[in-house]
């Protein structure tokens, strides 16, 4: 049994996304549906992600701003801002600059005066190739300033952190550094699905999973490793972090384990009942150079905050989300 969070209305920012419509499922579980969803529901089927769920109202991302100014959205307690374009192959910096930065500090800049509690998607992306380490515990702008993002989306959310830790208001605000977040709901992410989404589709297509051969000597074909977490642990631990009022500045949001994708690919096959059948295909010269060959969260500030709650292992979580969701493509909320 979850706990009560300690408030009451709640804006929900990319709420028809990924992790944003996870959230809003889990905010329903414990019983808010004081919900407001904002989105940009565009020619995607994201929109289906929001028929299960219950929300108060719904209204479009350019809206969102004007209405808060206005007064016309009324208060809200909470925050949870998801909103973003999170494609790591995103070239159009301008765009990942106003739609991930820009739009961030200005909602950041509505609700902090007004001591509403404000929680951000940051990224792993913003650790690079983890050369300065992945180790959230060094939160001022010197540190921060060190990272070195492989990747324009990465770098526009270093640019948000930086910006709220020099003008000392990181202190207030929650900054959620998801890693290789998997689940239910993500079906709209194109190129962006997770391998499990891919996957899925090529097996039942081909029989077969095509995983990227290593480019480096020190690591074998698909032995390439990641953190994995399944969405559901994913949105347990932001809202933790949400109604911990002690909980502040940026944490690894991750399993703490690194699993490589023939391991990931092992339980995809095991939750299908199918033998496994790998072919290693050259990764595109175009990423080669921006690739991590591995990533692990440590979340030891995350059990710190309080949050004591088992991960479901890799191998739960990817037959969970194959056979209650990819297989009768299910959304959260359609249980």
């Amino acid at each position: 049994m979850t706990s009560p969070l300690p408030f009451g209305r709640v804006l929900v920012t990319g709420g028809a996304g990924f992790i944003g419509s996870a959230l809003v499922w889990a905010l329903n579980r414990r019983g808010v549906e004081r919900v407001v969803v904002c989105d940009r529901l565009g020619t995607d089927e994201k929109w289906r992600n929001l028929v299960p769920l219950a929300f108060e109202d719904y209204l479009e991302a350019d809206d969102l701003l004007p209405r808060l100014a206005s007064g016309a959205l009324g208060t809200f307690d909470c925050v949870l801002h998801m909103g973003a374009c999170s494609a790591t192959t995103e070239r159009d910096a301008t765009y990942l600059a106003r739609n991930n930065f820009e739009f961030t500090k200005a909602l950041a800049e509505w609700c902090v005066p007004r001591g509403v509690r404000f929680v951000y998607a940051s990224s792993a992306a913003t650790y690079g190739d983890g050369t300065h380490g992945m180790d959230d515990r060094a939160q001022d702008a010197d540190s921060l300033q060190r990272l070195r993002p492989l990747n324009a989306y990465g770098y526009s959310k270093q640019l948000f952190d930086l910006w709220a830790a020099r003008r000392g208001v990181l202190d207030r605000m929650v900054g959620c550094k998801f890693f290789n977040v998997f689940g239910p709901n993500e079906a709209h992410k194109g190129d962006m699905r997770s391998l499990v989404h891919k996957a899925f589709g090529q097996v039942e297509e081909t029989g077969e999973v095509r995983l990227f051969r290593s480019h480096r000597p020190d690591y074998r074909d698909g032995e390439q490793s990641r953190d994995f977490l399944y969405v559901k642990d994913c949105v347990a631990m932001t809202l933790h972090l949400a109604g911990t009022p002690g909980a502040s500045g940026l944490y690894n949001l991750g399993s703490g384990e690194a699993n490589t994708w023939n391991a990931l690919a092992g339980a995809l096959f095991s939750a299908m009942g199918r033998e496994p059948r790998i072919t290693y295909v050259d990764m595109p010269e175009s990423i080669r150079d921006k690739y991590q060959y591995h990533t692990r969260a440590d979340v030891s500030r995350l059990r710190a905050a309080g949050y004591d709650a088992p991960v479901t292992p890799l191998a739960d979580a990817v037959r969970d989300y194959v056979v209650h969701y990819l297989a009768g493509d299910r959304r959260l909320g359609d249980e």
